[in-house]
């Protein structure tokens, strides 16, 4: 069936690997210490980030003291914002979708990136934007998913849902959203032509 709509996740999809990898990677570096102890500490509270309960600064403030590192806010998030890898070929089949097909944003994320996105390039593509951190929940949870489709003004048959997750997807097909789990641009621009959506060919198209 032809979606008239696609609900795109963003981390993993829109970046190279995750970003929540790179900075982890990114901080560790940085201050000196392993992967292991930074992730740890990372993923024990990023969800308040997530959820908005807490700003990057707040975050940064339990988390500099976890690793045991003296360092301004203001440099971490310098080195927050740098962990965005953008996947330049999906920005590119972003931009090649049709007018008639609404676009909507579905993303987990987090204060700072979410403002850094609505500023960046492509980002008038999409017609509707739900993050986790404005909203207070989260995918997969059943709301977050409702809230998007509103805002697209379409049913959930009528949406192709777009995540590198599978639980993220799986919920998604429990509500009755088509569905594809993203690995690379190649195999969804495919799967778009399979489901009759054709992109336009040249260099627009990834």
């Amino acid at each position: 069936m032809k979606p008239r709509g696609i609900l795109f996740d963003w981390g993993g999809v829109f970046t190279v690997g995750t970003f929540d990898g790179r900075v982890v990677a990114n901080v560790a570096r940085r201050y000196g210490r392993s992967e292991e102890d930074t992730a740890r500490a990372y993923f024990a509270e990023v969800r308040r980030l997530e959820l908005g309960e807490w700003s990057l600064a707040r975050f940064w403030e339990y988390f500099s003291r976890e690793l045991g590192v003296s360092a301004p806010y203001e440099e971490f998030e310098a080195l927050f914002l740098a962990s965005v890898a953008p996947r330049a070929e999906m920005y590119r089949l972003l931009e090649a979708i049709p007018g008639d097909i609404t676009v909507g944003l579905l993303s987990n994320n987090y204060p700072v990136i979410s403002d850094y996105l609505r500023a960046g390039e492509g980002f008038d593509r999409f017609d509707a934007v739900f993050f986790s951190n404005e909203e207070g929940i989260k995918k997969p949870d059943p709301a977050a998913f409702a809230i998007a489709l509103e805002r697209m003004g379409l049913p959930a048959g009528e949406v192709l849902f777009v995540d590198d997750h599978p639980d993220n997807i799986a919920a998604a097909r429990a509500l009755g959203l088509q569905t594809h789990l993203f690995s690379e641009a190649a195999p969804f621009a495919a799967e778009l032509e399979r489901r009759g959506l054709s992109l336009p060919a040249g260099p627009s198209a990834p």
